[in-house]
């Protein structure tokens, strides 16, 4: 190397994650979701699993997922990515498999599939990408809407008469005996994301450690859908899906905890 090569090499901060395909991705100005890749990526770099890990892809915005990094991937049927993940990991246990899922995918026709692969404690790692609307289809009403919100099909807002409430995915999912990690984190900030990265990072480290089902929920922004203006979004997001989703860990094994505690010292 170079002495301009050494020191252009020790002046970059900040860089793509090798693991990581270099191209640009194909969401919508001020999504969240580009942010989630990019924190998958980093910790699938940093754990050194480009010969382990297992991206699957099932619909949604997230469906092209696989397509980011240099790890072997494959696409679920609808809301079928647990069961997929699960196959993979029963068949080849030294295997990585992980999806990121959104919220239509994985709390509306996937709902079965999660709450059964959580109940079993499979060791598999799920990123659930929630923004509180169908992105990739129109912005129809998801599990997630929030009350009062407008979607494509519910023009007059979200009420509990005709459609229910919100479903809280990482607050169910808590309440089984399977899961080993369960946190819900959000994107909208340079703090938050820093704790993102954290927990999707140890979201994968509870699997290498054979400690059972670990899922984070992503809170992402979808300007496009929430009617605003990109640079607006993560505002919106503090004032309206913060509120209804709150951040935090709602499972978290001692094992995991020990790991944490690893982390700190």
């Amino acid at each position: 190397m170079s002495n301009a090569d050494k020191n252009d090499y020790e002046n970059v901060i900040f860089a793509r994650p090798d693991i990581m395909v270099d191209r640009s991705t194909h969401f919508c100005p001020g999504c969240g979701h580009g942010i989630i890749q990019r924190l998958v990526g980093e910790a699938l770099e940093e754990l050194k699993l480009h010969e382990r890990a297992i991206c699957i892809g099932s619909i949604g915005c997230t469906v092209t997922a696989y397509e980011y990094y240099k790890v072997d991937g494959m696409e679920a049927p609808h809301g079928r990515a647990p069961a997929v993940a699960t196959a993979i990991k029963r068949c080849r246990p030294n295997l990585v498999p992980f999806s990121i899922q959104g919220d239509g995918d994985l709390a509306s026709i996937g709902t079965a599939e999660i709450v059964h692969a959580a109940a079993r404690g499979e060791k598999i790692t799920i990123i659930f990408a929630n923004n509180a609307t169908y992105g990739m289809t129109g912005g129809q009403l998801a599990p997630t809407t929030l009350m009062g919100m407008y979607s494509s099909s519910t023009p007059d807002g979200r009420n509990a008469a005709q459609s229910g409430f919100p479903i809280r995915v990482s607050e169910m999912l808590a309440t089984l005996d399977g899961p080993a990690y369960i946190a819900r984190v959000a994107v909208n900030s340079p703090a938050n994301v820093r704790k993102a990265g954290k927990a999707i990072n140890l979201a994968f480290r509870t699997q290498l450690a054979g400690l059972g089902f670990a899922m984070v929920e992503v809170l992402s922004m979808c300007p496009i859908n929430w009617k605003v203006e990109p640079v607006d979004a993560p505002e919106w997001m503090v004032k309206n899906m913060i509120p209804q989703f709150p951040l935090g860990e709602f499972k978290v094994l001692p094992a995991v905890a020990a790991l944490k505690k690893a982390d700190r010292e």
